[in-house]
């Protein structure tokens, strides 16, 4: 899978093959290896570095973290964004404000909502675990949950509706 990451206006080129241990940064080869802990944190190993990731927020393209106590905000692009992009669309304005669809492809772990549920926007509705983390993803509105798409165990591809919120006033 091909993305872009960019963090302080700095952008990346970065390849990742899910059947091997290794990933392409700017057309340097790497290894790699992802931990999932019990309580969250990622460690990441590459080459005999290991750093330690916790605070994982994903809000749309957008996912912010903490590397061995950094803070880091990075904006991840796949093909399919980039591709829209050079044609002069916007995958922002392409989204509705009481839909949730997945970041990018994972298992529906979690659903903390049922249909009916009212919500506020930011307010966690379900971890989706991708790339070996575990995903919190929020509400994009305040309102009532309308219709709820997956069910846990579900697999879902990038930009699948999960569910949908009645906007509230």
């Amino acid at each position: 899978m091909q993305f872009e990451s960019t963090i302080d206006d700095q952008s990346f080129e970065v390849n990742i093959d899910d059947d091997s241990s290794f990933a392409t940064v700017n057309g340097k080869e790497m290894p790699y290896e992802l931990i999932v802990q019990a309580n969250g944190r990622v460690l990441f190993r590459t080459g005999t570095k290991l750093h330690i990731i916790d605070n994982i927020e994903v809000e749309k393209q957008t996912i912010s973290f903490s590397i061995d106590g950094k803070f880091v905000k990075t904006v991840v692009k796949d093909d399919q964004e980039l591709l829209l992009e050079r044609l002069g669309f916007s995958t922002e304005e392409l989204a509705s404000a009481g839909l949730l669809e997945a970041p990018m492809p994972g298992k529906i772990l979690e659903l903390l909502v049922n249909e009916g549920d009212e919500v506020e926007e930011g307010q966690p509705v379900v971890i989706l675990e991708a790339m070996k983390m575990e995903n919190e993803l929020k509400s994009p509105t305040a309102g009532t949950v309308a219709t709820i798409v997956v069910s846990e165990n579900d697999n879902v591809e990038k930009n699948q509706t999960i569910l949908e919120i009645e906007p509230r006033g």
